[in-house]
């Protein structure tokens, strides 16, 4: 009985370690930098025309922030270059923080491709500059279990959400 309750203890620290729960956040990156780049396929009847303006409508109403939307519509080469913004709270302070990014969608017949990039964030807090400053130094920092405040975990987690909610949102938009 001794050496049963021995190995238990021994064998304890173990199965907790097992039972934790990891969420590790992935981001798409290119050389270094948060670089998201999906193609998707569609209704082999979409046209590039039925696409584009899909594409353009979507940025119009997907960024309801001022500096956001629609930048560059290139008909022609099926081009919709813009910029995206989210606005991702990090606490039960009010404190949050402005997330700007470039989007490029191209459009064919029955394909297009989202390209989100180039990075900002931008905190809203007392005490910190609200400056937007590129997020893949934090990015990186954060990664190597190094973040640089509590509020880099639920900003990441936020930008995974809003990221993955944006491009569901597009893929819903397109698909009509």
């Amino acid at each position: 009985m001794k050496k049963l309750i021995i190995l238990n203890l021994i064998i304890l620290p173990f199965a907790c370690i097992a039972q934790t729960v990891s969420n590790t956040l992935y981001m798409q990156m290119h050389d270094g930098k948060i670089y998201f780049d999906n193609a998707y396929s569609l209704d082999a009847r979409l046209t590039k025309n039925d696409l584009f303006a899909r594409a353009v409508s979507w940025v119009k109403t997907a960024f309801n922030y001022p500096d956001a939307g629609v930048v560059l519509a290139d008909e022609k080469k099926g081009e919709i270059t813009g910029t995206g913004i989210f606005k991702i709270f990090t606490g039960d302070a009010g404190h949050y923080y402005w997330l700007k990014f470039k989007v490029n969608i191209v459009v064919h017949n029955a394909t297009y491709e989202l390209k989100a990039f180039d990075f900002y964030e931008k905190p809203i807090e007392p005490r910190v500059s609200n400056e937007y400053s590129k997020i893949e130094y934090r990015w990186w920092d954060y990664r190597q279990g190094k973040p640089w405040g509590v509020e880099d975990k639920p900003l990441f987690e936020g930008m995974n959400k809003d990221l993955n909610n944006m491009m569901a949102s597009l893929q819903e938009a397109m698909s009509k």
